[in-house]
């Protein structure tokens, strides 16, 4: 019975740790950096007017949540702004990619002004990004 029960306990966390190594080696590089320097043009560059749009808070430092779902929740928010969609479509089309998702849950509460959540979904974006790397040199 206790071996059984060991067997178990091994197979249970090998198979989290299979399933937290593939959801951030499934996130594609390529796109998180992408999304961090659009992000950073949107910053360097002229004010966008849609900046002054308050917009769903997302809450990227909740540990309950997975990236994807995180992800998903930001592509949301940006595709909710409807008056500069154009300048944001390259953002929210790579976020989408990156996700993968039909639906997420996104909660309307709490608001901010989008000019303080694209520097907030860039810092995420780059933390995944140096967390992939950080899991490919191993």
């Amino acid at each position: 019975m206790c071996r059984t029960l060991k067997a178990a306990l091994a197979l249970l966390c090998l198979a989290e740790l299979v399933a937290s190594r593939s959801l951030l080696t499934t996130l594609s590089p390529l796109k998180l950096s992408d999304i961090t320097h659009s992000i950073q043009q949107f910053n360097r560059g002229a004010q966008v007017p849609c900046n002054d749009t308050r917009v769903a808070q997302v809450v990227f430092t909740d540990r309950k949540l997975s990236e994807y779902e995180l992800l998903c929740q930001a592509a949301r928010v940006l595709a909710k702004v409807t008056h500069c969609k154009k300048d944001y479509e390259p953002l929210i089309t790579n976020l989408q990619s990156l996700h993968r998702k039909e639906s997420c849950s996104l909660s309307t509460d709490n608001e901010i002004y989008l000019r303080n959540f694209l520097p907030a979904l860039g810092n995420f974006t780059q933390a995944l990004y140096r967390r992939i790397s950080a899991t490919a040199a191993n």
